[in-house]
């Protein structure tokens, strides 16, 4: 065998363990088996229209004890630090002293993983996953997974607790009012 017979050898070995290692969800969807569209809203801030937000589940109405994925689409541009501090400040408005301060630290710094700075037409989609956590695709793309259901039901709470900042767009993409 010549020298770049083995180097090809050698490559294709490490690309056949790269596949074998591979997650097995290679987008979002397959995460939540059969998902259909629950409800759809847009969010907007003194008029300026920030997203288009999708909630999709199997489970019809959602169940909590289902995995659902949030589909937000993104109309403007938006820094990482800008959206985290935002969940932030979310999180620890509907939390309240149930969240400590280093937990809400730990999640901030999960969150920077999970999050990109953003542009109209940028797609980050977070997928619950009961008892487990929470992954994050931006695009089709897993950015980064966070293994705390704490956190996960937390973060999905910004949008679906009935205390939500936007309770019209909780009840659109809930399925229970038209956009």
């Amino acid at each position: 065998m010549n020298k770049s017979s083995k180097m090809l050898r050698g490559c294709c070995g490490i690309g056949l363990w790269a596949l074998l290692l591979a997650p097995t969800w290679a987008n979002w969807q397959d995460a939540v088996p059969g998902a259909q569209i629950i409800g759809t809203g847009e969010f907007s801030v003194f008029g300026f229209d920030v997203y288009n937000a999708r909630l999709w589940s199997a489970a019809r109405p959602l169940a909590t004890d289902q995995p659902f994925a949030l589909e937000l689409i993104y109309l403007r541009k938006i820094s990482r630090d800008d959206l985290v501090q935002a969940s932030v400040d979310e999180i620890k408005r509907l939390s309240g002293n149930r969240v400590s301060p280093a937990q809400l630290a730990g999640w901030q710094a999960q969150m920077e993983q999970s999050f990109v700075d953003v542009q109209s037409g940028t797609r980050i989609t977070g997928v619950y996953l009961p008892g487990q956590g929470a992954r994050f695709f931006v695009g089709q793309r897993l950015q980064h997974e966070i293994d705390d259901p704490q956190f996960a039901r937390a973060f999905f709470d910004i949008w679906l607790d009935p205390r939500t900042r936007n309770p019209t767009l909780r009840e659109q993409l809930l399925g229970t009012r038209q956009p």
